[in-house]
């Protein structure tokens, strides 16, 4: 495998609520597996968080896919940040503008593709990730 994969998902116990994200960064035969939480949040910053956190943690420049089931992020990242920089990303009333700026560095100096999967349907990854973010949820309760 010529590229580093990096399938990431967000999930929220109400909306807004206590959120959790995990990222599982795939490369050869090696899989890495991150998450965390946050108390007050939404499902949204929770999808983003997830897709900053892996990209955060490659550690070799090669090329990058991320998938998602959030066409939030998805097109949020490949199309409309595009429009939202040339009207000026602080005169937009955007949400989670912190999250977009730093996706937006990430990408910009990283070689990355971004897809989009169908959540809940089978994706071995997909379904990984959407059980650690739920499980740091309730690994939140617990602390």
């Amino acid at each position: 495998m010529n590229h580093v994969e990096i399938h990431c998902d967000g999930a929220c116990s109400h909306n807004p609520g206590p959120g959790g994200w995990a990222s599982i960064l795939v490369w050869r035969d090696k899989k890495k597996e991150l998450s965390g939480f946050e108390k007050s949040t939404t499902n949204n910053r929770m999808e983003m968080t997830a897709a900053i956190k892996g990209l955060e943690a490659v550690r070799r420049n090669m090329p990058i896919k991320v998938y998602t089931d959030s066409l939030y992020l998805q097109k949020g990242i490949t199309v409309w940040l595009e429009n939202w920089k040339k009207k000026g990303l602080n005169n937009c009333a955007i949400k989670n503008i912190d999250l977009w700026q730093r996706l937006d560095q990430l990408n910009q100096s990283l070689m990355v593709e971004w897809y989009w999967v169908k959540g809940h349907n089978g994706d071995y990854y997909n379904e990984l990730a959407d059980s650690l973010a739920r499980a740091a949820i309730k690994d939140m309760a617990n602390h």
